[in-house]
Parts: C-alpha cells; structure tokens; sequence
C-alpha cells in the first residue's frame, strides 16, 4: 500500500495492479486500501477487478481507478489478450504487488511466473519499468522464490523479513478423538506407532461438539475444513448440537460456490460479530482479516505446515490471546503428530517450488505471449548470453 500511496502522490496517472490468491482477500484489501487512502492520498481510486466485475463497470474502471485488486487468472485471460484496451494502464503501471507468493507453487505457481513474464514483456512494450513487491507470512525460501516467480534476477531484489506485527499468545491444541473400543484389545498395524491405527470416533462428530461448544460460550471461533461437502456437514452436525434456535443462526459455511453477495455478506457478519462461528474451506485461508476471532478449528492436518499456520493466524490478531484446535483424523501421519507433538510443532515452513522453464507450460505461454506481441529472437550474442545466465 505505502508504494502506491507514494506513487499516486508523486503523479497522478500512476497505476498499480495489485494480485491476490482468493477474491476474498482481494475484497478484504480493498476496505483497508480504501481507508488507508482516505487519510493518506484523498484522489486514490481502488477498486477490485475480478469474474464479479460487471461487464459495463469494466471500461470506466480502468479509465478513473489508480489500483486494481485482481489475480493472475483475470490477468491471462482479461488484461493481457487485450492489452490495447489496457494501454493506458501498463504504460503508467508503477506497482505490481503479489500478496501471498507462497500460493504460487506447483504447476500453478509455473502457470503464475509465466503469466508474470507476460505482464512484464508488455510493460517494456509501453515504456513501463514497474516496482515489484512480493508479500509472504509463511515462505522459507522468499528470495528464491520471488525471483523465480517474477523474472527477476535475485540479485535486484530486496528481503524485508523483519515481522511488526501484533501478535497475542497462542495455544495449540492436538485433539485425538477417542477409540472405539478399550486400549487392550486394539489391534496396531505393524510399523505403526500406539494409536496409528485405532478404530476412533469420528473426527468430524468431535469437530462438532468443540464447535457447538464454542457457539455456547461466545468464542468466536473459524473451522476449517478440506472439501465443500465436508463444511456442510460440519455446520449440520453442529447446529443439531445446539437447542436454541437464535443461537443456531450464529453458525454459517463458508466455501466457493456461494454468489459473491453471499460470501461479501458472511464475512461482513463475521467481522462485525453477528455471526460467531463459521466452517470454512481454505477460501478462508489467506490474509483475510475478519475480525477479532477467538479459536480455530482444524478438522485434519491442512498438509502443510504454512497452510496450518495461515488458518491459525486468522485468531488472534491484534494481540489478542487465542487457541487452535487440530482434531487428528485416523491417518497415519496425524496419529504421529499426536504422538509427538514436538515433530509438528518444531516443523520447519515448507519451501515454495516452481519451473517456468517446463517445456510442456512454456508451449503454451509462448502462443499466449505471440498472440500479444510478435515474437523476435535475441542477437546471437545476446542469446548466448541468456543461455549461459544463472536466471
């Protein structure tokens, strides 16, 4: 935000393209932007610019707003086939921001530093050299990574990893369900530790019971669940736990699928209070602040030691105390955390991997990149050069 502030007080025509994971979190964004800019830089437009834009804002957007809160897929399939219309824009980009890097990993990362490449490729077309800023709470390896996820050599880019945020202290919880039958007659699975392989009482009855008694108490609390399908059952099973009919409407879902006037709508009830509980899939993952929230639930091991610490990172901002719940399923990996805490608590964050040299996404980013712009091969010189570049 400051880059921008800073950009659109120095000229007036500067523009920023600032990119986000969830539309969620683009939306969440824009409310802080908003108010940051009112007191800051009064004449700063922002607005969000995704699949929920109307078609007939979209002109008058790009003509007035300085910022546009978006992400990559609206990038490669809106801004950069028709860049002509987005002329004035990239030739007066001066921000590009990448919240949430850590997201960009895999063939989608690929994907993402590829799509980034083209938006840089068109810049230079329209005599734009735009600052880049990547943000990241949970990444092992952030210069690494910018540099492979950009294009940008690591050698230009800056690491800022010290953390001023308010923090409170937090608990975490390991909450194995019961077994189904007495300890001495459970039968283990060979190479297994005690416990791997009980037969256990339902993980997502216990996700429920801790749930409702959240609700009961007041605790404003965030579920986190890994399947759509698995959010609806969470929210029925609990709401059958509760007896007072006021107190079942307090409990939402929250997943992909609801329009965006129902999404915008639960996150506004559950950051003003109305709403105290919700089950959340991973939409809810990323960087949203939604208010001052209590407790997580986790039903199951996320799979990665950053997405476990971005869903606990929901509660607990603003220095509040909180305390996360992860309820151990009957897999083998969890019933090892639950035997041995230390080896997920003590796990180190995952490092983030990507190849935007992949032949096979190359084909495709280059037929994208021709239709753009016509394709010229380098000087021989200059060629060899980049063949022989580390970057």
């Amino acid at each position: 935000v400051l880059p921008l502030v800073a950009a659109v007080r120095a000229d007036p025509r500067a523009r920023a393209l600032l990119l986000f994971p969830t539309k969620a979190l683009a939306h969440d964004q824009l409310a802080s932007l908003s108010a940051f800019a009112d007191a800051a830089c009064p004449h700063l437009l922002a607005a969000a610019f995704d699949g929920d834009t109307p078609m007939v804002d979209r002109p008058q957007l790009r003509r007035k707003c300085h910022a546009f809160l978006t992400n990559p897929d609206i990038l490669h399939s809106t801004v950069l086939p028709k860049h002509s219309e987005w002329a004035d824009v990239l030739a007066n980009l001066k921000v590009i921001a990448v919240d949430e890097c850590h997201a960009y990993r895999g063939v989608f990362g690929s994907h993402v530093a590829l799509v980034l490449r083209r938006l840089r490729r068109l810049c230079a077309f329209y005599g734009s050299h735009p600052t880049i800023v990547c943000c990241s709470a949970t990444i092992a390896n952030p210069r690494e990574h910018a540099s492979a996820l950009t294009g940008v050599a690591s050698a230009d880019l800056a690491v800022v990893d010290a953390d001023g945020g308010a923090r409170g202290p937090r608990s975490l919880a390991l909450w194995n369900p019961p077994p189904l039958a007495p300890s001495g007659v459970l039968e283990w699975h060979e190479g297994l530790p005690p416990g791997g392989a009980a037969r256990r009482h339902s993980a997502v009855g216990e996700a429920a019971r801790l749930l409702a008694a959240c609700a009961a108490h007041g605790i404003r609390t965030l579920a986190f669940v890994r399947t759509r399908a698995l959010a609806e059952l969470l929210l029925e099973r609990a709401r059958d736990l509760i007896d007072d009919p006021a107190l079942k409407k307090r409990l939402a879902s929250y997943r992909a699928g609801y329009r965006a006037d129902e999404r915008r709508e639960i996150e506004r009830a559950l950051a003003s209070g109305e709403l105290l509980c919700v089950v959340a899939t991973n939409a809810l993952e990323l960087g949203v602040d939604i208010g001052h929230l209590d407790a997580t639930i986790h039903l199951g091991y996320p799979g990665s030691v950053a997405s476990l610490r971005q869903q606990m990172g929901r509660a607990g901002r603003s220095g509040r105390p909180s305390v996360a719940l992860l309820i151990a399923q009957d897999s083998p990996l969890e019933q090892h955390f639950v035997a041995r805490p230390a080896a997920l608590i003590d796990r180190p964050l995952e490092h983030a991997a990507i190849a935007p040299r992949n032949p096979t996404l190359l084909r495709q980013h280059l037929a994208a990149a021709a239709h753009e712009q016509p394709l010229r091969l380098p000087p021989p010189a200059t060629a060899a050069a980049a063949a022989e570049s580390p970057e």
